[in-house]
């Protein structure tokens, strides 16, 4: 599936073999306003700032409205997770940690392609405190931390990380 955007709205194409071509298959795509799958790789949680922590914790809790646990799906490939996400509803998190203080992600060609996806799809990308195409690049292979998909899940997030703190 080929996911494609120019501005306005996102389309995505699928394959289609017998002739070789790319037919729409997923017109003018929205990501859904809810979400239950969060992708992070949990192996890093020692690493991780502690407002992340708290967030990945309360969303392992089952909630009384039956909203939580959400359901831990992470494949370990950005635009494979990203793409679910994108399907199903979800957030895609991989931080900066004590390891890589600047996360690990590309800004210029990793994570501004996907932040731009997400948005014209109604998602939200950030780097934890603003947005990931608001971000001024410096450097060709500058690095950053990408929090991305339904725009609530990752405001859920930037909340914790505001309230409980960057800090590892």
């Amino acid at each position: 599936m080929l996911v494609y955007t120019t501005g306005s709205g996102v389309n995505g194409f699928t394959l289609d073999p017998s002739i070789g071509e790319f037919i729409l298959s997923h017109p003018n795509m929205r990501v859904p306003e809810t979400g239950k799958i969060y992708s992070i790789n949990e192996g890093n949680y020692h690493s991780w700032p502690l407002g992340l922590k708290k967030y990945i914790k309360w969303v392992q809790e089952e909630a009384p409205d039956g909203t939580r646990p959400y359901i831990s799906r992470y494949i370990g490939s950005f635009v494979a997770d990203f793409h679910r996400n994108l399907i199903k509803g979800g957030v895609y998190i991989y931080p900066a940690d004590t390891r890589s203080p600047a996360g690990k992600l590309r800004l210029m060609y990793e994570a501004n392609p996907m932040a731009f996806l997400i948005e014209q799809a109604g998602g939200r990308a950030t780097d934890g405190h603003r947005r990931i195409l608001e971000i001024q690049p410096k450097m060709l292979h500058q690095r950053t931390p990408v929090y991305i998909g339904t725009d609530q899940m990752v405001r859920d997030v930037e909340e914790s990380i505001r309230v409980w703190g960057n800090i590892h």
